[in-house]
């Protein structure tokens, strides 16, 4: 009888060794589970899908300080496109500008003001001048804040009967805003000014 109560409480020990051991391992799979679906959400999160030309191409969302350099270069890029790429139609000029403004403080719209006052646009207007710019070089100090830059661009005036190519070279300071549909960097050029503006080349039509 001794012996059956012996066996019968050996028993019920490997039952609750083992109970014990399948409970910690279902812990053990419950929260491999949870953790793995945890990344996979966090994974998707960051996977963003944008439209290239009817196309879903996939990027990936990450902090600012990830691409600072990146998002700065193409702050400025963008900010000296939209206020040199003008038309000889008036609309076209206020929309552009309206864009590059948008990236800048008061610098921008003061060098707005002046060329406007000059009769800069509506020269361009008058006598069918197309303007654009390609942006060569940036340097950037990013070492103090706010943010150091100086541009180097080239412009392209087209007339009717030739072609002037401008070398440009401006400077400023960049600081961090809030980013905005018409702001999408959340940057903010400021101090910008126009450091040289000469001919380069002239080619006849």
């Amino acid at each position: 009888m001794f012996n059956q109560l012996r066996n019968i409480d050996s028993a019920f020990g490997h039952i609750k060794r083992f109970s014990l051991f399948f409970l910690l391992c279902c812990f053990g799979v419950s929260g491999f589970t949870l953790w793995k679906a945890f990344e996979m959400v966090r994974y998707a999160q960051q996977r963003v899908y944008v439209l290239v030309n009817g196309k879903a191409v996939e990027v990936f969302a990450g902090e600012k300080k990830d691409n600072l350099m990146v998002e700065l270069r193409d702050h400025i890029k963008m900010f000296h496109y939209w206020f040199f790429t003008l038309d000889p139609d008036e609309k076209v000029i206020q929309g552009n500008i309206a864009k590059a403004l948008n990236l800048a403080d008061e610098s921008g719209r003061k060098a707005y003001d002046n060329l406007k006052e000059q009769g800069f646009y509506n020269n361009l207007i008058s006598a069918n001048i197309s303007l654009s710019l390609q942006v060569d070089s940036v340097q950037l100090d990013i070492n103090s804040y706010p943010y150091v830059f100086r541009c180097f661009a080239t412009q392209k005036l087209v007339r009717s009967s030739s072609t002037v190519f401008r070398k440009l070279v401006t400077r400023g300071l960049v600081r961090s805003v809030s980013r905005s549909d018409n702001n999408p960097h959340g940057f903010l050029i400021e101090r910008w000014e126009t450091v040289e503006n000469g001919d380069n080349t002239l080619v006849g039509r």
